[in-house]
């Protein structure tokens, strides 16, 4: 389980420009069990922590009395840096089952891949639900079911962790192989004695100038 230094904030005192500027970022934890917290988090520290968790890791939050187990629900970032300037935490309850999305991790080799077929991901992530102490950190699709041209790995293929229950239709497709279809270009024939003929026609025509 990963850790996070957080310091309760104080709303009016604390501005969020001076935040920022002295290198932290302010964010909010609450849940069905926790009253909404201002709290302000170290940007360094966090931007460590958001790399190795992601939305679907418990990140326990230390500074608010016992450490309290948290999810990283949301993330807002400045328009103009793409850089993290808000960020709010669900706090979660051992034993209430979540509804977050996983990512996928795409693993193994399609033969029909292989063989020169396009690999089509039209999902990178599932909706699953869970008790939070047993969310994956990523679910893997093996690739080596598409076998051959036109192949499908359905939701329904996915193994999943034990307590770890599927939010999408199991029919839903997560990648397939399909076959690539080479793009014609539409060869113009050009007639260079009729552009030739054209042209001297045209000389004939035009009169001649006068001395």
């Amino acid at each position: 389980m990963l850790t996070l230094e957080v310091k309760k904030r104080d709303k009016s005192a604390d501005t969020l420009s001076s935040l920022r500027t002295a290198g932290n970022i302010p964010a909010v934890v609450y849940g069905a069990h926790h009253a909404s917290t201002p709290i302000t988090i170290e940007a360094k520290a966090f931007a460590k922590v958001l790399k190795e968790a992601g939305e679907a890791t418990i990140v326990s939050l230390s500074g608010l009395g016992a450490s309290l187990p948290t999810l990283i629900h949301e993330v807002s970032l400045d328009p103009l840096s793409s850089q993290p300037c808000h960020v709010d935490f669900y706090a979660v309850t051992k034993g209430e089952k979540v509804e977050v999305a996983i990512p996928l991790s795409f693993v193994g080799e399609s033969l029909a891949v292989k063989n020169g077929a396009n690999l089509v991901k039209v999902l990178h992530e599932v909706e699953v639900k869970a008790d939070p102490m047993s969310l994956p950190h990523a679910i893997e699709v093996d690739l080596s079911l598409l076998k051959e041209v036109d192949d499908q790995i359905h939701a329904k293929d996915l193994v999943l962790p034990a307590g770890v229950e599927l939010m999408i239709e199991l029919h839903d497709v997560i990648a397939l192989a399909q076959e690539v279809i080479e793009e014609q270009e539409e060869v113009v024939a050009s007639d260079l004695s009729s552009i030739e003929v054209e042209k001297k026609g045209k000389e004939e025509a035009e009169p001649a100038p006068e001395a």
